[in-house]
């Protein structure tokens, strides 16, 4: 299986847990990111400086109509959702919040499941809430991949557990496998 997009879900103990799976990718890897975490509406781009001081792939916030390309990871602006649209470029919305909060894991994750199908992996990382279980759900269905951090390891387990109750999820993992993970699977070119 070709896998050719990432879409992370993050909430409360995100940045460390971001800093963890995303600084173990290779500079040249070979699917965009998408990255939803939950922030404060007046947050600033401290998050993308953040993870640019730890990662070797390129850290960014996304752009309206932005192509989403390999070795990128995009970061959802404060208070905008991030959604991929058909033709996988990126859009953002102020529509309402879902599940309280804007950007919306859910939001994100079922608009790339639409636009990448089968060829999506969704990752649940921590997280005080729900948000992300319906949209990861959405992936499955699609045909996805599903990957949950391990409730053990997580700063905040409700997110992780949400979405293990809502989805038979392909791999519950700690963090410090994750990247081990995503790299062994977008290596795979289904030969």
């Amino acid at each position: 299986m070709k896998y050719e997009a990432i879409v992370i879900g993050a909430s409360t103990g995100g940045m460390n847990a971001l800093k963890v799976v995303l600084s173990a990718l290779p500079k040249k890897f070979s699917v965009p990111v998408l990255v939803v975490q939950h922030l404060s509406p007046r947050s600033d781009s401290y998050l993308v400086e953040y993870l640019s001081k730890a990662c070797k792939v390129m850290v960014k916030e996304a752009d309206e109509k932005e192509k989403a390309l390999p070795g990128y990871v995009y970061i959802a602006p404060p208070n905008y959702h991030l959604l991929v649209e058909k033709d996988r470029c990126l859009a953002l919305s102020t529509e309402e919040r879902v599940n309280y909060a804007r950007p919306s894991v859910d939001v994100l994750f079922e608009s790339a499941a639409d636009a990448y199908g089968r060829s999506l992996i969704g990752i649940i990382l921590t997280g005080a809430n729900y948000d992300g279980s319906k949209g990861l759900r959405r992936i499955k269905q699609c045909g996805g991949l599903a990957i949950v951090q391990d409730p053990c390891s997580a700063e905040a387990d409700a997110m992780p557990k949400a979405a293990i109750q809502a989805v038979n999820v392909d791999y519950v993992i700690t963090l410090d496998k994750i990247a081990p993970l995503l790299n062994k699977l977008t290596e795979e070119i289904g030969e």
